[in-house]
């Protein structure tokens, strides 16, 4: 228990460190932390795909979020300069081909071997025996593109949310504040606060499990408590922003209930995030996804939750931006 609070307190302060830099320093720090949560993350669920008997190539899966980072700051340096929304859609275009450019090299690493070592490593992990050479490396391919998908290409969504002050969004025009640091603040929020309160809700109220197969831990009071207060707790962030001279012509165009409407359905999607991580973790047949963090497990325990918010976060507040 000790290592997990002093764990949290670490990430507390790693956070409260890196919205410091981004609102006084730079941007490209959180990009930065982006991208070794992302490549670690790829990393513990190549681990979890071989647990799973789903042979891929570790070091292409842990490399591979690198160049998806690269192409997203491309993407969005040339729809700031260009004035043009549509190369964010461009950007995403760019990264799917990254993916399969990247599948290709997996291919290729594993095709272009020896084939007596092709040969042993089939027969070290049991491959059988009617299975050609070139549908292994096939597999092995597609095994370790399932890694860009999840997590990296969902995760790095996080770096478009980092800059969407520098989108070209209409509604955002002539506002001086830093709007990304409220987007990136609540996108982060919601997970936690849900996560938080879900634990202390269900630990008190008990009663049904809400899917005992995947997390027998869970409860629906705490599922339910976890959406209620996380509603409760964002619109004191809304709140507290909105004191903020700086924000208050943000605040005018963007309206509680609106913000509220997100935090709700960012809830579920959080929690959705959370389970859809319990499932890998029981096929691969594990507790933890590793044990980089101590008290919590791998960096995927721990960003499970914001996964699938960063693309939800950016998706809801670019439908209310345009």
């Amino acid at each position: 228990m000790k290592q997990r609070i002093y764990s949290s307190i670490g990430i507390v302060i790693t956070l409260a460190l890196l919205f410091v830099l981004k609102v006084y320093v730079s941007d490209y720090f959180f990009d930065a932390f982006f991208a070794i949560l992302a490549c670690y993350g790829a990393f513990e669920m190549s681990k979890l795909l071989g647990k799973m008997g789903r042979y891929n190539n570790l070091w292409v899966a842990t490399a591979f979020p690198a160049f998806l980072l690269a192409g997203n700051l491309v993407g969005i340096h040339v729809a700031s300069v260009r004035n043009d929304l549509y190369w964010i859609l461009y950007t995403i275009l760019i990264d799917i081909a990254l993916m399969i450019l990247g599948a290709i090299v997996a291919f290729l690493l594993a095709f272009c071997r020896r084939k007596q070592t092709i040969l042993h490593e089939m027969t070290v992990r049991e491959v059988p025996d009617n299975t050609s050479v070139f549908m292994f490396c096939l597999k092995k391919a597609i095994h370790t593109a399932v890694c860009f998908v999840y997590p990296a290409f969902l995760f790095l969504f996080f770096t478009l949310t980092n800059h969407i002050n520098d989108l070209p969004l209409s509604k955002l025009e002539g506002i001086a504040s830093n709007v990304s640091v409220f987007v990136l603040l609540t996108t982060f929020a919601i997970p936690i606060f849900t996560d938080t309160f879900a634990m202390l809700t269900g630990s008190v109220i008990g009663g049904k499990k809400l899917c005992p197969r995947l997390s027998p831990g869970k409860t629906i009071s705490g599922s339910v408590g976890g959406v209620l207060w996380c509603v409760l707790f964002s619109a004191c962030v809304y709140l507290i922003f909105g004191c903020v001279g700086s924000f208050e012509p943000f605040m005018e165009i963007f309206p509680i209930w609106a913000y509220l409407i997100i935090a709700l359905v960012g809830s579920v999607v959080a929690q959705a995030g959370d389970l859809f991580e319990s499932l890998i973790k029981r096929r691969a047949g594990v507790k933890d996804s590793g044990k980089f963090l101590p008290g919590h497990g791998g960096v995927l325990d721990r960003v499970d939750s914001h996964i699938f918010m960063a693309p939800y976060i950016l998706l809801a507040f670019l439908i209310f931006a345009v």
